[in-house]
Order: C-alpha cells, then sequence, then structure tokens
C-alpha cells in the first residue's frame, strides 16, 4: 500500500513538472507542395524533388527544415503553417474563390509561393495568379534582385536546367508593397533539376546549379518570412 501511495505520489510530482517545460520543436521548419485542381499533374516530381532541395539546403545552408515535405491543398488553413509553398506541373490549374482568396490571404500573411514551370503551365497559372492579385503583373525580375545573391552567386539570374522552347530562362515575380511574394521560374525547370539524378539523367553540374538557385530562392524566402 505504502509503495503504491509512493508510486501514485513520485507519479504525480513528475507529471506536474514535465507539464511546466515546453519542448522544442524538432524542426524550425517546413515547406509543401501545392495541390490543386484543374487537372494539372500537381504532384509532378514529388518522390525526390522536394526532398532533395531540403537535404541540400539543410547541409549548405546548415537550416533545420524537415526532410518530409508537406501537401497543401490552396483552400486549406494548414497553408499558413508553411512558410514556403513549391508549386509545378505541366497542365491546367484552376483555383475556386476559395483557394483564391484563402492564397491571397496566405501570401499577404508573409507566406512566399515559388512557381517551377514544368513546361505547359504557363498559360494556366499566369491567369489564375491574375485571380489572387487583380492589381499585379508578373514582372521580369532584374539580375540584381537578392534571390539571385543570397549564398550563391547568379549574376546571370536563371540557370538553364532543361531545354522547353529553346528560349532563355526568366525569373518572374509578384510584388505587393515591396515585397517578392511568387517567384516563378518559367524555360528553366529548376524542380526537374532537383530530382534525384537517375530521373531525367542531369549532368552533376546542372543538378547542382539548380540546387544552388533553389537554396537561393529558401533563403530569400526565409528571411522575408523571418522579417514580417
Amino acid at each position: 500500500m505504502r509503495n503504491k501511495l509512493f508510486f501514485t505520489t513520485f507519479l504525480s510530482i513528475f507529471i506536474l513538472l514535465t507539464s511546466s517545460f515546453r519542448i522544442a520543436p524538432l524542426y524550425t521548419y517546413q515547406i509543401a507542395v501545392l495541390k490543386y485542381n484543374g487537372g494539372g499533374d500537381w504532384y509532378a516530381n514529388l518522390e525526390t524533388s522536394l526532398p532533395n532541395l531540403i537535404k541540400f539546403c539543410n547541409t549548405q545552408l546548415k537550416t533545420n527544415i524537415n526532410p518530409e515535405q508537406g501537401i497543401v491543398e490552396a483552400s486549406s488553413a494548414e497553408i499558413f503553417n508553411y512558410p514556403l509553398v513549391h508549386m509545378t506541373g505541366h497542365g491546367n490549374v484552376i483555383f475556386n474563390l476559395q483557394e483564391t482568396e484563402n492564397l491571397r490571404k496566405y501570401l499577404l500573411a508573409g507566406g512566399f509561393l515559388h512557381i517551377s514551370d514544368n513546361y505547359g503551365l504557363d498559360q494556366y497559372i499566369r491567369l489564375q495568379m491574375k485571380k489572387i492579385f487583380p492589381e499585379l503583373d508578373f514582372i521580369e525580375l532584374p539580375f540584381n534582385h537578392p534571390i539571385y545573391h543570397q549564398k550563391f552567386e547568379f549574376t546571370n539570374g536563371l540557370p538553364k536546367i532543361h531545354e522547353h522552347d529553346n528560349k532563355s530562362p526568366k525569373g518572374f515575380g509578384l510584388i505587393y508593397n515591396g515585397r517578392l511574394v511568387c517567384f516563378y521560374d518559367y524555360e528553366c525547370d529548376l524542380g526537374d533539376g532537383w530530382e534525384s539524378p537517375e530521373i531525367h539523367n542531369d549532368s552533376e553540374e546542372t543538378r547542382t546549379k539548380a540546387l544552388k538557385m533553389g537554396a537561393n530562392i529558401i533563403s530569400y524566402a526565409f528571411t522575408q518570412y523571418e522579417k514580417k
């Protein structure tokens, strides 16, 4: 009886003491892939692309990003848990009213959207982003923009990763009240460049360029997020 009473008292004290301490989260951030409607393949590159970039950032930038990527729907309140959301695909994209309003709130609250055209996305995503920010247009970012000059230097802007239409890669942005809220790589295909080498047989040099530019995007987005 005395042993039982001692154990009960000890357990009560232990619970009281441990409840007064907050356990620090294992990871500082998690980033996610955007799941959207319209028939386009939002899941393109899902297996290795973002996980490889996260691993690269945690090694090269000493970030503490959860190695497991999130998947978040455009309409979900969960999107506010992610400082950066990555979007890619080849086909159609449709944002309904709820999704449009949610994405606008997310971006105005400090979130960041990176769009990587996997070829065939351009004609759709421009119309849908116009629904989110009717007052804004995509502008091509100058080569001296900070996103090209984080840890890694890209003095000529985006690297060319995959050939689409024999055009130069371009980095476009949506800027709201002086803040870049969305970065869009076009004729570049960064997301493909992050994938494991056996998927596209890209050279190590090409993959490294893609990962370094991706790390710059992560670094820039996190810096802006911490300032909000």
